[in-house]
C-alpha cells in the first residue's frame, strides 16, 4: 500500500471509475491464486454494460425503498480505488430490516487490513440506520480468505448450499453468513 487511503461515500461522478475497477477486478475472479469470487465463469468475468446500467440507478433510490444501495470506496493519494463496500436492500421486502453487504479490494492493496476497514465502516453506517438490525452476505465456500475476514468481523455462518454453481466445469458451494447489528425487538 502506498501512502494514506481515505474512505469516502460514492458520488455518481465516480461511477466510470467505479465500473473500470469493478471491470478490472472481475477480471481476476478464479485466475492465477485469486480464488474464485463470484459465481460466474473465469471467461465471462466482466461487467456487462446492463449491470453498470442497474448499478448506477441503485445508488439514486432512497434509503427504505426496494433496491437501495450505498457504497463507499478507499481512495489512494492519487484517486484510485484502493477497494469498495456496497450494502444494498433485501430483495424480499419483509426483510426491510437487513442489507447485504459486498466489498472487493484491490490486488494491490489486499493483505494490508483494508478489507477489515471497509466491513467495519459498512457495519458502523449499519448501526446507525434505523431500521436496520442485520448485515447479512454470501460468499463462495472455496473463497477462505474473505470466509476468515467476515468471520473475524463478527459474522456467523447461518447456511451452506453445497453444489449451488456448476462454474467452467467444476462444483461450487455458497456460504451465507450474517451480523445482528442490534438486539432483537421486544
Amino acid at each position: 500500500m502506498n501512502g494514506p487511503l481515505t474512505l469516502q461515500a460514492l458520488v455518481p461522478e465516480q461511477l466510470p471509475q467505479l465500473f473500470m475497477y469493478l471491470d478490472d477486478q472481475l477480471q481476476e475472479n478464479g485466475r492465477g491464486a485469486v480464488p474464485l469470487f463470484q459465481p460466474i465463469s473465469r471467461g465471462q468475468s466482466r461487467l456487462p454494460p446492463d449491470k453498470a446500467a442497474s448499478f448506477a440507478a441503485s445508488f439514486t433510490v432512497p434509503f427504505g425503498q426496494p433496491r437501495w444501495r450505498r457504497m463507499w470506496l478507499a481512495l489512494d493519494a492519487r484517486g484510485a480505488i484502493a477497494g469498495h463496500v456496497d450494502l444494498r436492500a433485501r430483495p424480499e421486502i419483509a426483510a426491510y430490516h437487513r442489507a447485504l453487504l459486498g466489498m472487493g479490494v484491490h490486488r494491490d492493496h489486499r493483505g494490508a487490513g483494508l478489507g477489515r476497514q471497509l466491513v467495519e465502516h459498512a457495519l458502523a453506517w449499519a448501526s446507525a440506520t434505523a431500521p436496520l438490525e442485520w448485515v447479512d452476505l454470501d460468499v463462495l465456500s472455496g473463497n477462505l480468505a474473505a470466509r476468515r475476514l467476515y468471520e473475524r468481523a463478527g459474522f456467523i455462518v447461518t447456511g451452506e448450499v453445497h453444489d449451488l454453481y456448476r462454474i467452467d466445469g467444476e462444483s461450487h458451494g455458497s456460504v451465507t453468513m450474517s451480523r445482528r447489528l442490534m438486539p432483537y425487538p421486544r
